[in-house]
């Protein structure tokens, strides 16, 4: 998992509650055995104008220009301001795998559904939970404010709007300190590698039928 200490990025809005996993990555995407190549299908059904499926060139897809993402404004963004319940419905991780590999690196909302919430630490996107009038300000801001960016600093756990208002906000420690260093669950347990070496050959000694 990458390293995530800090971000500055391009704000798109989501201006909807209840954004559900179906929504952000359907369900004829998930047949894919693989981990990449979600981002090109992120919100299929609301960012073209047909019926998506696997294996089509997207590039040959008529584009529907009222939705958010398709907008010239929001090209690029890597932060993405959200509304409540962002991520209900099914647990599948391809959600958060969709949205990062779409570009995005920091999504910021009132709450998220438990398990998107979970997913997302454990893939290195980070969800940030702020307070609704902070995030009502956020998006006050950013349709005021063309080309805004964010700037998102993990280790002092704030959002900064530049020249303008920081908003702090709460990530369990643990969750922190595996942003900061790159650590997903199977790094974690690879920083107990000696432990591990040490207990099998104990058990080794122990109990040598098994290994025979």
């Amino acid at each position: 998992m990458k390293v995530f200490r800090s971000h500055t990025g391009l704000v798109a809005p989501m201006d909807r509650a209840n954004v559900d996993t179906d929504a952000i990555i359907p369900k004829q995407f998930l047949k894919s055995i693989k981990r990449s190549g979600f981002g090109q299908n992120l919100f299929d059904e609301w960012r073209y104008m047909d019926h998506g499926e696997p294996g089509v060139d997207n590039t040959r897809r008529p584009l529907n220009p009222n939705f958010v993402l398709n907008q010239a404004r929001y090209l690029g963004a890597t932060v993405l301001l959200a509304r409540k319940n962002f991520g209900c419905g099914s647990s599948r991780e391809h959600a958060p795998w969709a949205l990062q590999q779409f570009g995005f690196k920091v999504i910021v909302a009132p709450s998220f559904a438990d398990i998107f919430f979970n997913n997302c630490f454990k893939n290195g996107l980070l969800p940030i939970v702020l307070a609704e009038p902070e995030v009502n300000q956020l998006f006050d801001t950013l349709f005021a404010t063309p080309g805004l960016k964010l700037h998102i600093d993990l280790a002092r756990q704030v959002v900064e709007v530049p020249g303008a208002e920081s908003y702090r906000f709460e990530v369990e420690e643990h969750r922190k300190q595996s942003l900061l260093n790159g650590w997903d669950e199977i790094g974690l347990s690879l920083l107990q590698a000696d432990k591990i070496r040490a207990y099998e050959v104990a058990r080794q000694i122990k109990e040598p039928w098994i290994f025979s």
